[in-house]
């Protein structure tokens, strides 16, 4: 078997080095041949680099290394065009530091292009002083990659003053590529955030966003075919269903994919079921965003959202839940057309994140993770402990500090306590399902849990739950499943902050 390129986004590096490749030259082809300008939005650690990478191997005539791929007899690898790379790796934590990881990254291009900017201390007019020497000198049109073209604003989301700073520069920086048209071929930009064009790509009205076109849904990413053919003989003894429950679920318009890290990762450890994406990289920018508003974050993972909201968003006005789907935290369950407009519904791709997201979530809400609890928690439902189940919830909010409600109004918000329960038992990898409609309504929580569905409806106050339940009949939903169906209504209280009531009933 080949090897697995665990690590390695360099094209070279994997073709010489015989690693096993997924070929993707098909759509880079397809892209060079359609498109002058074009964006790429993808969450991280998803293959972005390396199919940048191999563009850069295709302009620059390497067609040693696409012997046996689709590219190979259909490019004409004799045509090289000199290639500027824009590599946005380094420190964004002042601007001046953002100068220099430019400064630097335009050293590197002259260095391999093999020539010298006059202009070195200034990133903007180096970068238009490259695009005309590099023409000059090759007599021939130059190509411009970015990689992860957001990065100095996505690393300062918790300093708005900074990411703006950020922002502004870049726009000063990417609005070279317009002014200097007449000698650029192509050029291709990736990231995780779609930022408003008016704000970073100033002028540059001719870009093309590829993110959610459907012939490009798998330009990263491994298919579900490609785990059941190129990566069978690397799963003997695996059972396919549970991976693909753990890691595939990314939906953008195509067929769903897995992020790559994760495949990768999960066969060089021998094939244990872990949180690889999730532990590659701490979203401390979510609990950022968390703490401005009361988020029920229920609602957060069944969420229908315009597509105008997928597209762009403006640095100091970020929605939380446009960061989660393009962050890869949230993906598409469908695309609806409605009324002369296209709205998308999301939803956690795959039991990894719905996992860790959750975890990340417990601690935000109650400053602590308690495994244990979690643990309790599964046994009771298992075997339709209500008993247990009740007494372990009640020990929980008992336990949440009492500072996580001073200066707020959060035990009369009904979302914080629906919030705990959601996090903590989906957290646990149950079969849940947040804001279930039916006809009569939307149920706060619906668990499915071996043979037992748990339908659970919260209030604050003294509204009825149970009686909510019954009357809007939310059972009719799974009466056919032949499953034992228990309606749980729970009612908080303002004073205590805990469970005042707590009734079920055995349908």
């Amino acid at each position: 078997m080949q090897k697995l390129p665990v690590g390695i986004q360099t094209f070279s590096k994997i073709r010489e080095g015989g690693y096993l490749y997924i070929d993707k030259t098909d759509l880079a082809l397809d892209l060079i041949t359609n498109y002058q300008y074009s964006f790429l939005s993808r969450p991280r650690r998803f293959g972005k680099s390396l199919f940048l990478d191999t563009l850069h191997n295709i302009f620059e005539g390497k067609k040693e290394y696409f012997k046996d791929l689709a590219i190979y007899d259909k490019w004409n690898f004799e045509d090289v065009y000199p290639v500027i790379k824009i590599d946005w790796a380094g420190d964004f934590k002042t601007l001046e530091s953002t100068h220099q990881v430019a400064i630097q990254t335009l050293q590197e291009n002259q260095d391999r292009l093999g020539l010298q900017c006059d202009f070195n201390d200034n990133p903007s007019g180096c970068f238009r002083e490259l695009i005309h020497k590099a023409k000059e000198k090759y007599n021939k049109p130059v190509v411009i990659l970015v990689d992860e073209y957001d990065k100095p604003i996505l690393d300062n989301l918790d300093n708005t003053e900074r990411a703006l700073e950020n922002r502004d520069f870049l726009r000063s920086f990417y609005v070279m590529m317009k002014a200097n048209d007449a000698y650029i071929k192509f050029a291709f930009l990736t990231g995780i955030s779609k930022f408003s064009k008016a704000n970073i790509f100033s002028g540059l009205n001719n870009l093309t966003d590829i993110s959610l076109k459907p012939k490009y849904g798998t330009i990263c990413g491994y298919t579900q075919d490609d785990i059941e053919t190129t990566f069978l003989p690397y799963l003997e003894g695996v059972d396919l269903e549970r991976v693909k429950e753990w890691y595939n679920g990314y939906n953008f318009l195509g067929d769903k994919v897995y992020n790559p890290f994760d495949i990768l990762q999960f066969l060089t450890n021998d094939c244990l079921f872990k949180n690889y994406w999730w532990e590659s990289g701490n979203p401390y920018y979510l609990i950022t965003l968390l703490k401005q508003k009361n988020y029920n974050i229920p609602e957060l993972e069944n969420l229908t959202i315009g597509d105008e909201l997928l597209n762009s968003f403006e640095v100091d006005k970020i929605k939380l839940e446009v960061l989660l789907f393009q962050a890869g935290y949230l993906t598409i369950k469908e695309q609806i057309q409605k009324r002369n407009r296209i709205e998308y519904s999301l939803k956690v791709p795959n039991l990894e994140v719905q996992i860790s997201l959750n975890i990340l979530f417990i601690d935000y809400l109650t400053d602590t993770i308690d495994y244990k609890t979690q643990d309790n928690l599964y046994d009771a439902l298992e075997v339709a402990d209500i008993a247990t189940f009740k007494e372990t919830f009640e020990a929980l909010f008992a336990s949440i500090p009492y500072n996580n409600y001073v200066g707020n109004k959060i035990e009369e918000y009904e979302g914080y306590y629906a919030s705990v329960f959601y996090a903590y038992l989906a957290a646990t990898g149950f079969n849940i399902v947040a804001e279930d409609v039916t006809n009569q309504g939307r149920i706060d929580l619906t668990l499915l849990v071996e043979d037992n569905i748990y339908i659970i409806e919260f209030k604050v106050g003294s509204d009825d739950a149970l009686k909510q339940i019954e009357q809007k009949n939310y059972a009719q939903k799974y009466q056919n499943q032949n499953k034992a169906i228990y309606l749980i209504g729970i009612n908080f209280s303002k004073e205590s902050r805990n469970i005042e009531k707590f009734e079920y009933k055995k349908v």
